[in-house]
């Protein structure tokens, strides 16, 4: 019997039974089909963390304060007030720290912002001119404060694109809104940042000078963060270390061990994230997997019902001289066929999946390519794998044996 042959005759048989052909299908399909979606969403969901972590900006060092203490209760990292505008001032030093190109201290803030009649709430940040170069930002229309306005005090803002819309400034530069009851004039829009999976607008907020917010806003010398861009990518590592040295020294510490604040750098927040993403996206594709060898089993059960019933077939078969490895290779076609059925069936409905899914939930999915053709590929083995018993069992069949069964 020749290839073709052969597979004509596999053919025939499923479309024999279209209805049991199709529930075997399903299984593989709908296993394909969780495999492709669980690997795109966990693609998916490291793309937005990373393009969420990279909107912070480049190269980015962040010092948060350490942790607070109240009798036996202990805080989390940056319940603390360990850290001060002079302990910026002093990271900026070229001599102490040559690796850093840019500090820029950051008081954050809730407040009420009020144009006219229109108000919104937003976060209100202080910090320094070097803001704009380390967040990776950039103005719309307007200019940021200048150093001078930070020493003065002055009461000048910069608004993100989002906030400028909700108060209802459409010419803002020039306008005077208030913060809580202190008035500032508005000198600059934000250009957008886009749209992240952060949990925060980053076009939602208002900049003011530090100096502005501790003495009007907070009430105190502290920050709440100090964001810092080494040189290049490859001194963060120096960087990091230069400015650990000079807060402990600053601070007093002696023993690194008793520090009371922490650096984290971009290359440590994706690695973390990344982690976490993988450790999710294959657990997905585990549970995933289990309903592939469903399918797979659903397969093995429907290819010895199919030997059963075709016993006579077979026996007549190698009656006229089929040899048992045409009679084994005709039942894996026909597994293989089930299988590479399920396979594309599956990937085309995880890929219409992938495109429309993503329009009712805030989670993106990635297309990934390696997965699908791999996915198609893994159903083609599946089916193979598990007709191997059903066909070898088919192919062992006495010939006179099956010409006499019933």
């Amino acid at each position: 019997m020749s290839w073709w042959e052969t597979m004509r005759s596999g053919f025939d048989a499923i479309l024999g039974h279209r209805l049991r052909s199709g529930l075997t299908v399903l299984g593989i399909l709908i296993g394909i089909a969780a495999v492709i979606l669980t690997v795109g969403l966990g693609e998916g969901a490291t793309a937005q963390v990373n393009s969420a972590i990279n909107s912070l900006g480049t190269n980015l060092l962040i010092v948060s304060p350490g942790s607070s203490s109240t009798g036996l209760v202990r805080g989390g990292f940056g319940t603390a007030s360990t850290l001060t505008y002079a302990n910026a001032l002093a990271l900026g030093n070229k001599r102490d720290c040559p690796d850093v190109a840019a500090v820029a201290p950051q008081v954050q803030t809730g407040g009420n912002l009020v144009a006219g009649t229109t108000n919104w709430s937003t976060q209100v940040i202080g910090s320094t001119p070097n803001w704009l170069q380390v967040r990776g930002r950039s103005m719309a229309i307007g200019s940021f404060f200048t150093a001078s306005q930070v020493k003065t005090d002055a009461n000048v803002v910069v608004l993100g694109s989002t906030t400028a819309q909700e108060l209802g400034l459409f010419n803002p530069v020039g306008q005077t809104i208030e913060v809580g009851t202190v008035p500032f004039t508005v000198i600059g829009v934000l250009k957008s940042a886009g749209t992240s999976s952060s949990s925060t607008n980053q076009d939602d907020m208002a900049v003011v000078p530090v100096t502005t917010a501790q003495e009007l806003l907070t009430g105190t010398p502290t920050v709440s963060n100090i964001y810092l861009e080494a040189t290049s990518a490859s001194t963060m590592g120096a960087a990091g270390t230069e400015v650990t040295d000079e807060l402990l020294a600053l601070h007093g510490i002696t023993d690194p061990a008793n520090q009371d604040f922490t650096i984290t750098s971009q290359t440590s927040l994706v690695q973390t994230a990344s982690s976490v993403n993988s450790a999710l996206t294959f657990l997905l594709a585990g549970i995933a997997a289990i309903s592939l060898l469903v399918g797979g089993i659903g397969v093995m059960n429907i290819m010895l019902v199919s030997v059963t019933e075709r016993v006579r077939e077979i026996g007549l078969r190698k009656a006229l001289g089929a040899t048992p490895a045409m009679v084994r290779r005709q039942f894996l076609v026909e597994a293989s066929v089930l299988g590479l059925t399920g396979g594309i069936g599956g990937a085309a409905l995880g890929l219409v999946a992938a495109v429309v899914v993503p329009h009712f939930v805030s989670n993106q999915i990635a297309i990934s390519v390696p997965a699908t053709l791999g996915s198609v590929a893994v159903a083609m083995v599946i089916g193979v794998v598990f007709g191997v018993y059903p066909a070898s069992r088919a192919a062992r069949l006495a010939p006179i044996e099956a010409l006499r069964s019933e």
